[in-house]
Order: structure tokens, then C-alpha cells, then sequence
């Protein structure tokens, strides 16, 4: 059979083109409209790079008296002296006599992710931990609270811009743009979540509030990196990078990236939409919990053969929140160990305790408290429970951290604090 046949005509690749600039194109027309309202590509950056300076958060800070700002100077005190263990002393405490035999393949680490780290106070509850216990600290951070909830809370959002920089962590927000929000009618809200995640979390004309959004955190507070669950949204994400403005994402889950076609289709787009350098908005995407070994090694060479290998990370859960999303129980661990030595650019992401632990719990880590605002879980006195389910995923990610090194397998955790 003659494959040759599978390859696209340049006369479709012109009319894509035609379509795309064509001055009459509504669609791309809305998004200019909405760009506009923040300044040029060049303005839009400026801004953004501004607001992101760890000085000018620090600022900010101490202006609004944040409690946070004693957290941020102590963790920049306790990352300076030293406190946290370094990479060679971790492997020596696991390693033992075995450490000085033992090479370990830098160029195949694995980043340590956990999820979500919704409250800046578990952060600085995780980082006391990391130091008593000689642990490691993720190198990849995600969030998926309310932004305008984090936003008006005694300067959450500007505390955890300021620590990840302080670390040397990449971390990504979730925007409140999506159809939990009321915009799909056909939701009464978390406990319909399957009809959000089923791809309509962004209906009709809601991709371009979420533009609209991006911007005005991506200017204010120098946030560059957003979860991203609709393909209309990818499209705007590269779309916006393509324009020159410096915003990336990275595709959730809930996207259903579950066989290699999948994540052709979607790498497919991040190469052909990429600027003129190569380069892509696209930072990440997490392949469905259903996939295997296999489908991980073929992602893998689709990615290398388009030239993405550096540039998207290929995100995979390792744990799942025992409530709510996963049958339990859920650990693919000992899997990663296997993928991790042929893979390269791959993240572990810890989204749950360990299940025999989680099962333990009187509160075991359940996804719809991701979307519970704070004043209730306060009032419902389950703060502490909530803390306790994230300190177990920190648990559980310092677990793989061992695995991967009993195994010979490099990691990355928070650069800054864990020097080599």
C-alpha cells in the first residue's frame, strides 16, 4: 500500500493559511479585539515580565501587610543556608555503600509533580517537612483554586509566584473560564463533572473570556502557564504564541489524550502551530490514567520525530485522589520505573496519596475539593484533613523519588533548593 498517499497536499496547507490571515476571518478577528485591549505583543511581554520580578511581588506583598511575607523571607533564608538536603546526599542516604557505583542519566530525570497544591500554607507545610525529614521537594507544581478566590486571599496568588521562583519550580494555574462556572447549563456543578470533562468545558463564546482571562493574569501577575481542557482553548493558546505573546499551557487529562493517535493529533497541531524557532506554548500534556507502557513509547517517538522532545513534557499520573476520579486502587509507580529508563522529558505526577494509605484516612483525598471554596472548608473544619491529603502526595512523590533512585534513575525536585 502506498503511504505516500497520507501526505498533505501544499495547496491545503495554503488554503489553512488563507484562511487563518484573511482580514474577514470573525473568528480571529474576536481574539485581535480582545489582544488589543492590553497593547501589542511587545507591551502585553513587558508587562508580564514586570509583575513577575520577585522584588516587585515582595513589594506588593509587604503593601497589602501579607502574613505571606514572613513564610516567603524564611524559606529564602532557609534555601540560602542550605537547609534542604542535596541531590548527592539524598542518594547516599538511600543508596548506602552503592552510591559511587551507580551513574546516573541526567538527560532521562524525571520531574517530580504533584497536584494540586491549592493553599500557599500546605506549600510552607510541605517545605518544614522536606527539611525535618531530608525529602525532596517537587521540581512541578500545579493548582486548580478559584483565581479570584486566590487572588483576594491575603495575596495567595502573588505568595506562590513569589515561592516557585524562590525554588526554581515551574507550576501551572487552572483559569476560572470553564463550564463549571454555569456556562454549560447542563451542569449543576462538580457532581456533573464528567459532562465538563467529556470536552465541553468551554462553550460558545466562553474560549474568548478565557483569553480575556489569561491576559489579565498573565499582565497583572506574571502568570505564564494555565491547565488547558477544551481543544478551542489549545487552539487559542497557540494562537496567542504565534502572535509573540509569551503564554504557554499545558493539556489536562481530562483532554482524553489514550492511545498514540490521540497524541498525534494533538502534537500534530503544537508542531504545525509552532513559531518560526520551533518552539511551542504547548509545555506539557498528561495522557489519560487508561494508558500503558506501550502507548507511553510511542508518545514518545511521535514526539522526538516532530522535534518536540526538549519542549513538551509528557505528564503522567503515578497516583490519582482516591475519591472521585480513579478506580482504586491506583498506582503506577513501578510502571514509571520501567518507562522512565527509555523516556525522556517524562513528569511524575502525584494527584493522591499512595491507596493503601488513602484508605486509611477518615478523609480521603477526593477531587470535588478541589473546587470547594475556602470559607467552607473552614467552616466544615476539614482545612487539617485537606493538609493531611496533601502532605500525603507529597508522601507518596518522595516514595517515587526513592524507587527511581534504588533504581539508578535521575529526578528532578525544586532546583534551587536542591543543589547537586
Amino acid at each position: 500500500m502506498n503511504k505516500d498517499c497520507l501526505s498533505i497536499s501544499p495547496c491545503v496547507i495554503d488554503d489553512i493559511n488563507s484562511f487563518i490571515t484573511d482580514s474577514s476571518n470573525q473568528l480571529i478577528k474576536d481574539v485581535l479585539r480582545i489582544v488589543e485591549k492590553y497593547g501589542t505583543p511587545q507591551e502585553i511581554n513587558a508587562r508580564a515580565k514586570e509583575a513577575r520580578q520577585l522584588p516587585n511581588i515582595m513589594s506588593r506583598l509587604r503593601n497589602q501587610d501579607s502574613p505571606y511575607v514572613e513564610d516567603l523571607e524564611w524559606l529564602i533564608s532557609a534555601r540560602d543556608k542550605g537547609a534542604f538536603t542535596t541531590i548527592s546526599e539524598y542518594r547516599k542516604g538511600i543508596l548506602g555503600d552503592k552510591y559511587g557505583t551507580i551513574s546516573f542519566d541526567e538527560g532521562k530525570a524525571v520531574t517530580l509533580e504533584i497536584s494540586a497544591m491549592q493553599f500557599f500554607p500546605w506549600f510552607i507545610e510541605q517545605a518544614r517537612q522536606a527539611i525535618d525529614k531530608k525529602e525532596i521537594m517537587p521540581g512541578r507544581y500545579i493548582r486548580v483554586r478559584c483565581m479570584k478566590e486566590q487572588e483576594n486571599d491575603s495575596g495567595d496568588i502573588l505568595a506562590v509566584a513569589a515561592a516557585m521562583q524562590i525554588i526554581g519550580a515551574s507550576y501551572v494555574e487552572t483559569l476560572d473560564t470553564k463550564g463549571t462556572d454555569g456556562s454549560n447549563l447542563h451542569l449543576n456543578g462538580p457532581e456533573t463533572i464528567t459532562g465538563y470533562f467529556g470536552g465541553i468545558g468551554q462553550p460558545n463564546q466562553y474560549p474568548l473570556a478565557w483569553v480575556d482571562e489569561y491576559l489579565y493574569y498573565y499582565t497583572n501577575y506574571g502568570i505564564d502557564e494555565v491547565l488547558n481542557t477544551n481543544p478551542g482553548t489549545v487552539l487559542l493558546g497557540y494562537i496567542l504564541y504565534k502572535l509573540g505573546i509569551d503564554v504557554r499551557f499545558k493539556i489536562s487529562v481530562f483532554m482524553g489524550n489514550d492511545n498514540p493517535y490521540s497524541v498525534l493529533w494533538t502534537l500534530l497541531m503544537g508542531r504545525m502551530l509552532a513559531r518560526e524557532d520551533g518552539s511551542t506554548p504547548l509545555s506539557g500534556f498528561n495522557l489519560s490514567n487508561s494508558i500503558d507502557n506501550g502507548t507511553l513509547e510511542l508518545s514518545s517517538q511521535i514526539r522526538s520525530s516532530l522535534g518536540l522532545e526538549s519542549n513538551v513534557r509528557i505528564e503522567h499520573h503515578i497516583t490519582e485522589t482516591y475519591k472521585s476520579i480513579v478506580r482504586q486502587p491506583y498506582n503506577r509507580r513501578d510502571e514509571l520505573v520501567e518507562i522512565a529508563r527509555s523516556v525522556p522529558n517524562i513528569s511524575a505526577k502525584h494527584e493522591g496519596g499512595d491507596p493503601d494509605i488513602e484508605v486509611t484516612l477518615d478523609h480521603p483525598s477526593d477531587i470535588l475539593d478541589y473546587f470547594r471554596p475556602k470559607h467552607e472548608i473552614e467552616a466544615s473544619g476539614e482545612m487539617d484533613k485537606l493538609l493531611r491529603n496533601y502532605l500525603e502526595k507529597h508522601n507518596a512523590l518522595n516514595r517515587t523519588a526513592k524507587a527511581l533512585t534504588q533504581a539508578g534513575l535521575a529526578f528532578i525536585g525544586a532546583p534551587r533548593l536542591h543543589r547537586r
